[in-house]
């Protein structure tokens, strides 16, 4: 049988709701948004993807349509090559990547056809009747893939007029903490029994950047003392200075497993020379999603040993760029992780996929769907039990998509303010602290 040929392509934004987290960026705003891309084929199956959210992508998704729809789905290495041909550097791309988190530039870094390459490849395992993670690299490398739990600070959202979400979840002490302001070590440490209760995970991740640096680092040793096997990692998101970041890892040496993006870029140094010198004064692995994000970063990185653990989010990488890159840190002795920004159930089953391919020893998966846990647009969403989720048996994307869910989503987002469509987590710091803008060197509450 030929394979079969795409005969639709939609588009669809969506919104869900977020809590009152903290980054370095600011305060995440009370919807999220991504771009669902839906294909049907010639065989009447339906091919999914999910990508990041704003009007930038879901445009640059749907000039893409005239040169999906009508191609054969075996051809979707050609077809999203040539998707990447259309992507020419916009004017006010800085070419730097997300090195200082400049979240203006996260569209730039995003590479849109990963929604198209993932439909795409959603129908193609479904004509061959194999899963996803079967078509990438050297095939099926795990039948289970471990999440990491994903730790927040989360601000008190009584302190703003916005509609942030409350009471959504009552049926255990995860849907109650999860809208709940956390802001000391012990706040963080019952975030992590909540999860932990819920999830069943075995490690853990803190999103720093947020306070004083040693006081995070002594939310690190909190969670390491309440959870003494548990692998604990932190991630300032480069805000830190290389001397504090040597200093407060070298007092915490003891508590904390590998640190992502602990300095950045600093008086005319890049992220890529601070990390590599911050290596050598503690000798901590360190992970990144922001210093390498492309390959010609990545072999700056490498050359200057600046990380051990590159966390190739599909989403910046593709799902073939990705694995390419989990081949290669297999290959060097390196590690493969993956970045999270807030999701829907769609990303998670994505992530199980790649990761499921991914060979080698790699770090637990990061996810934000703890934090949308409920807002699922599939009938069949990925579950987490024991910190992992199991490979579907079904074939591609191996999950359904519930267009009742797809469409409430879809309502919801044109239903929003038109601000939320992109991200921007300044304005909710902006009742927090009156005038607040962001600093790449300054943690978010350090001002």
């Amino acid at each position: 049988m030929a394979a079969p040929i795409v005969k639709t392509m939609q588009v669809y934004p969506v919104a869900g709701y977020d809590s009152m987290t903290l980054t370095l960026s600011g305060c995440h705003a009370p919807y999220f948004t991504r771009n669902l891309v839906v294909l049907t084929d010639s065989l009447g199956h339906t091919g999914i993807g999910e990508i990041h959210g704003g009007e930038y992508t879901r445009q640059q998704l749907e000039s893409y349509a005239p040169h999906v729809i009508g191609q054969t789905v075996s051809d979707y290495r050609d077809v999203v090559n040539k998707l990447r041909q259309l992507n020419g550097q916009k004017k006010d791309d800085s070419g730097e990547g997300i090195q200082s988190l400049d979240i203006s530039q996260l569209k730039y870094v995003v590479q849109s056809e990963t929604a198209i390459e993932c439909a795409l490849m959603d129908l193609l395992g479904q004509f061959l009747d194999l899963p996803i993670a079967a078509l990438l690299g050297d095939g099926i490398q795990r039948q289970k893939v471990e999440f990491l739990g994903y730790l927040f600070y989360i601000e008190d959202s009584k302190k703003t007029d916005l509609p942030y979400i409350q009471g959504d979840d009552q049926s255990d002490e995860w849907g109650r903490l999860r809208r709940k302001m956390a802001m000391t070590p012990q706040a963080i440490v019952e975030e992590a029994r909540a999860a932990q209760g819920r999830y069943g995970f075995h490690n853990f991740k803190l999103k720093g950047g947020v306070l004083d640096p040693c006081i995070e680092m002594e939310t690190v040793g909190a969670l390491h003392d309440a959870f003494p096997t548990a692998h604990i990692n932190i991630d300032p998101n480069g805000s830190w200075s290389e001397d504090t970041a040597i200093q407060v890892v070298n007092d915490y040496k003891s508590s904390i497993t590998y640190m992502e993006d602990p300095c950045g870029p600093e008086n005319g140094y890049s992220g890529r020379e601070t990390l590599s010198e911050f290596k050598m004064a503690t000798h901590v692995p360190v992970a990144t999603n922001m210093i390498a994000t492309d390959w010609r970063q990545f072999q700056h990185a490498a050359a200057l040993k600046s990380v051990d653990i590159v966390l190739a989010d599909p989403h910046f990488w593709g799902l073939n760029g990705s694995i390419r890159m989990a081949q290669l840190l297999n290959d060097w002795g390196m590690t493969w992780g993956s970045h999270s920004n807030n999701h829907f159930d769609i990303t998670l089953a994505t992530y199980v996929q790649v990761a499921a391919a991914a060979p080698g020893q790699i770090t637990p998966v990061d996810t934000h769907y703890i934090w949308q846990d409920g807002q699922g647009l599939l009938k069949d969403s990925p579950l987490i039990q024991n910190g992992e989720i199991e490979l579907p048996t079904r074939p591609g994307l191996g999950v359904e998509l519930n267009m009742d869910k797809v469409l409430a989503a879809n309502k919801l987002y044109k239903k929003i303010d038109a601000i939320y469509y992109d991200r921007d987590d300044s304005r909710s710091m902006q009742y927090l602290i009156p005038g607040w803008k962001y600093d790449s060197k300054k943690p978010a509450l350090v001002r």
